[in-house]
């Protein structure tokens, strides 16, 4: 007898006022397979990642779990019935320690008694942790990790209830490629003990690496369902954009002007050592490094948000010591943070308030908001940016990944400035909006702008910059011109281990 399906979804929709989100929706994933989701954003992916979870109640259709047929009012139904779902976006408790977030909901009790028993959550969190090879105190605030770090712990938190469903949406967005491969080998493990695994990621390389079949959605359709995950690229990018793409990294010619910004000897206490270099005109520079490297705090410290020491400048004037955002501001510096939901973005807010907030002397008058000149200005951006939204007074909280990270772009450039500093900007946003926004960082630097960007994504380093610096450990280890960058070379400046890469 042919074992029952893991999880199988059947004629699913969900309308929103003006959008419909999923439109019988027809996926079916195997226990012991992982089943790879893929569309752009607004594809409909995250809906039916809320259905399944049960934070979203569906218009129609039936959800089987292990054949029997399953109504999802809420989460804790949905764990209750064998899903676990790990979001893109975290939801982790900044005050609460790692292990009280792993056993969140699910707390550990000392014997006899309604008192919480942090030392037995400790260490089964530090045993479950060991297993992703996440070396960390359990007992460490998760306010006091990285973004990195937070996402090894929602995951490690989702194994931990034993599920017979796995979903994992965007998971390595802000790993290294070796939390990557040791995630992957965590997902092996679980695949082999029979769990079904729902993968979703924009990062189109890592198919072939984890997946087993792949199902296609384009505007809240299945448009392909169960390929094979040895289908080329080319054909899954084709049936994600209904389109051809060109070139993914746009050609350009680099001309390369005056110092626009200048570090000498910046020092974040604690994470950034030393750091000193020139970003020009018409220039892109690219950042790499391993995760917990200081890539982060670099930019932080720069742009004012941390304190920093040594001397940096743009335009001649100086912005460290004694840096804030808003002397950045008036420097023509501008910051698109890595976590956009943190720290980018008002989510309750429409997209003309967060598109203007860095340029509210464009948008008033003696103090007063004008409406017209907010609306001009949130139009002009919103437009170069191609932001998808019936007008500019949607909250960017209704907006899908890929569009509020352009909103957040928008904001930065809205200000005017002259340097952009970018970190992850294409962090889980889809193929079509990468190449958007890579478009975007070439046309700013024709357009003599100067641009810093950080990034995990090693493809992604290599195709933008003119120039890349290798952070180890708080401190630049390597510098490559264009000609001398190569995978291997930024892999052995970046790792601790001298010769770690064959």
């Amino acid at each position: 007898m042919t074992e029952p399906a893991a999880v199988r979804v059947s004629g699913v929709s969900k309308r929103y006022p003006g959008v419909q989100a999923l439109d019988g929706v027809d996926v079916e994933v195997l226990p012991g397979e992982v089943h790879v989701l893929l569309g752009e954003n607004g594809a409909g992916k995250s809906t039916l990642v809320k259905v399944l979870s049960g934070a979203v109640q569906p218009d129609a259709g039936t959800i089987r779990i292990a054949g029997e047929t399953v109504v999802l009012p809420n989460p804790h139904a949905a764990q209750q019935a064998g899903i676990s779902t790990v979001h893109q976006e975290l939801s982790l408790v900044p005050d609460l320690t790692a292990a009280q977030n792993i056993f969140l909901g699910r707390e550990l009790l000392r014997p006899g008694t309604p008192l919480l028993s942090r030392g037995e959550m400790e260490r089964e969190a530090r045993k479950l942790m060991a297993s992703l090879k996440l070396n960390i105190d359990p007992s460490t605030p998760v306010r006091r990790l990285s973004l990195a770090v937070r996402q090894v712990v929602e995951i490690v938190g989702a194994l931990a209830q034993n599920p017979r469903v796995l979903i994992l949406d965007e998971p390595t967005s802000s790993l290294s490629e070796q939390e990557t491969e040791e995630l992957f080998d965590r997902i092996r493990q679980i695949r082999a003990e029979g769990v079904g695994v729902i993968y979703i990621s924009h990062r189109l390389e890592e198919i072939e690496r984890i997946a087993d079949r792949v199902t296609v959605m384009r505007d809240g359709r299945v448009v392909e369902a169960g390929l094979p995950a040895t289908t080329p690229l080319a054909a899954l990018v084709r049936l994600m954009v209904g389109r051809d793409v060109s070139e993914e990294f746009p050609a350009r010619d680099a001309t390369i002007g005056e110092a626009l910004l200048t570090v000498e000897g910046l020092t974040v206490p604690g994470v950034v050592d030393d750091v000193s270099f020139t970003l020009r005109s018409g220039e892109v520079i690219g950042i790499f490094g391993l995760v917990g490297a200081g890539r982060t705090e670099l930019l932080r410290g720069l742009y004012g948000l941390d304190k920093a020491d040594g001397r940096a400048q743009v335009n001649g004037r100086q912005i460290v010591p004694n840096g804030s955002p808003r002397r950045s501001l008036d420097a023509k510096l501008a910051l698109v943070p890595e976590d956009r939901h943190a720290w980018g973005l008002v989510l309750p807010m429409s997209i003309r308030e967060n598109i203007c907030l860095s340029a509210l002397n464009e948008c008033t008058s003696h103090g007063a908001l004008l409406p017209s000149r907010l609306e001009a200005l949130a139009q002009r951006f919103m437009q170069a940016m191609r932001v998808k939204a019936p007008d500019t007074r949607v909250p960017v909280g209704n907006l899908s990944g890929g569009n509020q990270q352009k909103v957040v772009i928008a904001r930065a450039l809205a200000a005017g400035s002259d340097v952009i500093l970018l970190d992850e900007p294409t962090r889980g946003v889809d193929i079509g909006a990468k190449i958007e926004i890579y478009q975007l960082i070439a046309q700013l630097a024709a357009e003599g702008k100067a641009v810093l960007v950080v990034s995990s994504d090693l493809p992604e380093v290599l195709g933008l910059s003119d120039r890349v610096l290798v952070m180890r450990q708080g401190r630049i280890n390597g510098e490559f011109p264009k000609e001398d960058a190569t995978p291997e070379a930024l892999l052995r400046a970046a790792l601790p281990v001298e010769g770690a890469v064959a």
